[in-house]
């Protein structure tokens, strides 16, 4: 259907129709629908055959984006836009697993937000790798054990992951994209009661994040930090009196009882996670209108510099949307700096600014250029 066509015009309800002849219905259409699916896992195959041999990418974030939206636009209803586009990613991740399945490293164990991440980006048939923290995380995105990588780098409330960033500066790989994640924490445990729970376990940024809900609810009781939140969930399983702070997902994975839900402070509480790779893995994607341009720099440890940054920003018309410092480690007072621009390198303007914060740095270093999320 055309991107401007009217929408197709809805069957008429028969308000005779039994429950029986409606199941009769759908069984039919999902047999032409199953039909369809093979069709297309087809020609995807095919389609495989052929980067094969040019040698060009099987993922395309920016194809997967272009075919999404175009669903979206066309849909006449009464399906919703954002299930139309969570269908269909899951049949293009399909469809991919069978040209190339994607191994995409994340923390684990099974039930992070980090995995549900992972999942949201590349759909569920992606081959997920899981790690103990976000250090083996870039260590499997770089070595080439997994072709992506996904890792925690903000969160709404407890600002950096300074971890992520700190690996940044030295890793091979740059972002191609990122995942906003809206993070609910839930207290699971073995029992469906906070009665004789003696210790929370969680990743330190959750335990922040659900500090006084736990100061009312559990005072005194220790609050212990480990890998990742799945960690906590997995522990927990295995001891009566522990406590975990975690998703949905990990209460299934370990058979737990959400004793409460969605303790978090903030009721917003978001968490954006990068999606990284090798450059020979995809190179920067190209624009798509509403971009974020990230990068590392330094400036020599003199009067001014900083201020210095700013002006070829602030000349060109670019925004700045996020800047971080992080100490060099040194000995010398020196800092990097992290800063998010709005916009993308192929834009004259920002090409402009970057040419010009290039000559003013002791350290310069693009993180990538990628669609930003809402």
């Amino acid at each position: 259907m055309p991107d401007n066509a009217p929408p197709s015009p809805q069957p008429p309800v028969d308000a005779s129709a039994s429950l029986a002849d409606l199941r009769v219905q759908i069984d039919a259409l999902d047999q032409k629908l199953l039909g369809l699916l093979n069709e297309r896992a087809h020609v995807a195959e095919q389609v495989g055959e052929i980067k094969k041999r040019e040698g060009t990418p099987y993922f395309r974030p920016d194809r997967v984006a272009q075919v999404i939206d175009k669903m979206e636009r066309s849909n006449p209803g009464p399906l919703k836009a954002p299930h139309v586009a969570a269908i269909w990613r899951e049949i293009m991740s399909a469809c991919l697993a069978l040209e190339s399945p994607q191994r995409v490293a994340v923390l684990g164990p099974e039930g992070t937000f980090c995995e549900q991440a992972a999942i949201e980006y590349f759909g569920g048939a992606a081959d997920l790798v899981y790690c103990a923290n976000f250090d083996e995380v870039f260590h499997a995105t770089a070595s080439g054990s997994a072709q992506y990588g996904v890792v925690g780098v903000e969160n709404s409330n407890e600002g950096v992951v300074t971890r992520s960033l700190d690996m940044f500066l030295h890793s091979p790989t740059h972002v191609v994209g990122e995942v906003s994640l809206l993070v609910r924490h839930n207290l699971l445990r073995k029992a469906n009661s906070v009665d004789g729970v003696e210790a929370v376990l969680a990743h330190p940024q959750a335990l922040a994040q659900c500090q006084t809900w736990l100061a009312k609810h559990l005072p005194g009781v220790e609050r212990r930090a480990v890998s990742s939140n799945a960690e906590g969930a997995r522990l927990a399983a295995e001891n009566p009196a522990w406590a975990a702070l975690a998703s949905e997902r990990a209460a299934t994975r370990f058979g737990l009882h959400i004793v409460a839900h969605a303790i978090q402070d903030d009721a917003y509480n978001r968490t954006r996670f990068a999606i990284i790779c090798l450059p020979q893995t995809l190179a920067m994607p190209p624009a798509s209108g509403r971009d974020c341009t990230s990068l590392i720099v330094s400036v020599p440890n003199r009067p001014g510099a900083v201020h210095d940054l700013l002006v070829p920003l602030k000349t060109n018309g670019v925004s700045m949307t996020r800047f971080e410092s992080r100490p060099a480690r040194t000995g010398q007072w020196e800092y990097y700096f992290y800063i998010d621009l709005d916009g993308h390198p192929s834009q004259p303007h920002v090409a402009a600014a970057l040419t010009e914060l290039r000559s003013l740095c002791a350290f310069y270093k693009v993180l990538g250029a990628y669609p930003v999320t809402a």
